[in-house]
């Protein structure tokens, strides 16, 4: 078995197409590019197998610089003593070198990691990712558009630009009135398309509800994405005594077992799963599935990834029942992906069948737009 001999890792700064901003900051502009982690395993007979995070601590607590030095000094090593398929064993040899602690240990760093591995494999064995996991469902994948924070004129605009798209979700910062006038300009043209809004941990209970209460005429809203601290599990319960509508956990569940705890608390009725958080695609699933064993819904996302994340969530996300299209706005917000062999067609993504994650990586860009972190 053809076991892993070289880690390479690459920061880039990958510009954005428009400008994005969650209720948590920012993310990027065309002006301010965002910070994306491109790892590279090569194994013993030059098997090549692609990973990628982007680095966002306004919404986690891993940096570019965090997540270049674990893969580097920690995970290499583990690496160089596996194949591709051990994919169970460098969980378990990462989590006991870097302990996860209460959840889950530097998952961004991982689920770089993660993503190289399954595509070597794939590569190895000559199947598809969504293989290796048991095959896929479905060999389209829907999309969600994803309109930041923004004025309602602005929003609007975003909106009707986006009428490919089977959903959308709006971003709401905090602001009871803001966010109101923002969400009645999407429905204006969303038609009878469900709207998902995402607070990213901008509100407190008494206010959103306020803010439902003044958008209540919109029939649309399918949910409301963790709209108090991600820490705050009992928030969330409160929130669903004191509001009709649907409660989806992201921030405030990255593995399994915080989902499993969630559920126990009675804190959730969707549950968020992102590749990025949960350390890998594996990791993902398993989320995923203790949420279907406990009867909570799946909603699908990713977090503003490049083609190589991209097309790790369509493999995954093609496994699943999910209750919204997609929301994986990679394609719709970046200027450029880095990757070859996509199909997206009016806002429906076609999961890929090559081998591994089935798409040719652009490395010669790659290397030409890699840059040195600062460690000072």
């Amino acid at each position: 078995m053809s076991r892993i001999a070289a880690v390479d890792v690459f920061a880039v700064a990958v510009p954005f197409a428009r400008r994005f901003v969650l209720g948590s900051g920012t993310v990027g502009t065309p002006d301010q590019a965002g910070s994306v982690i491109f790892v590279k395993l090569t194994t013993e007979d030059g098997v090549v197998g692609w990973g990628e995070q982007r680095a966002l601590p306004s919404w986690s607590y891993e940096t570019a610089e965090t997540i270049a030095v674990v893969i580097k000094r920690h995970l290499a090593p583990i690496l160089l003593e596996l194949t591709p398929f051990d994919v169970e064993l460098f969980h378990a040899r990462a989590s006991r070198r870097l302990s996860p602690a209460v959840s889950n240990g530097f998952p961004f760093a991982r689920a770089a990691v993660d993503i190289a591995l399954h595509d070597a494999a794939g590569k190895l064995a000559g199947l598809p990712v969504h293989a290796l996991l048991g095959g896929r469902l479905t060999d389209t994948v829907p999309l969600c558009s994803a309109i930041g924070v923004g004025e309602p004129d602005a929003v609007r605009e975003h909106a009707l630009q986006s009428a490919d798209y089977a959903a959308y979700k709006v971003k709401i910062g905090g602001d009871v009135a803001a966010d109101a006038a923002a969400v009645a300009a999407v429905a204006e043209v969303a038609g009878d398309k469900p709207i998902w809004l995402d607070a990213n941990q901008s509100y407190r209970p008494a206010a959103l509800r306020r803010l439902l209460d003044a958008v209540g005429d919109i029939r649309t809203i399918h949910c409301v994405e963790q709209p108090v601290p991600s820490t705050d599990t009992l928030a969330l319960c409160r929130l669903r005594e004191m509001i009709d509508l649907p409660v989806a956990i992201d921030e405030g569940s990255f593995s399994a077992q915080d989902l499993a705890r969630a559920m126990r608390l009675g804190a959730a009725d969707l549950v968020v799963v992102k590749i990025c958080k949960s350390g890998g695609i594996r990791n993902a699933l398993k989320t995923a599935q203790v949420a279907l064993a406990g009867g909570l819904e799946v909603l699908a996302s990713g977090l503003t990834d490049c083609g190589i994340g991209f097309a790790a969530a369509l493999h995954l996300f093609s496994q699943l029942e999910l209750a919204l299209p997609a929301e994986l706005n990679g394609p719709e917000l970046l200027a450029d992906l880095y990757v070859e062999n996509l199909s997206i067609e009016a806002a429906v993504a076609r999961v890929p069948q090559g081998p591994g994650l089935g798409v040719e990586v652009d490395e010669e860009r790659i290397r030409a737009q890699a840059t040195e972190l600062s460690f000072t």
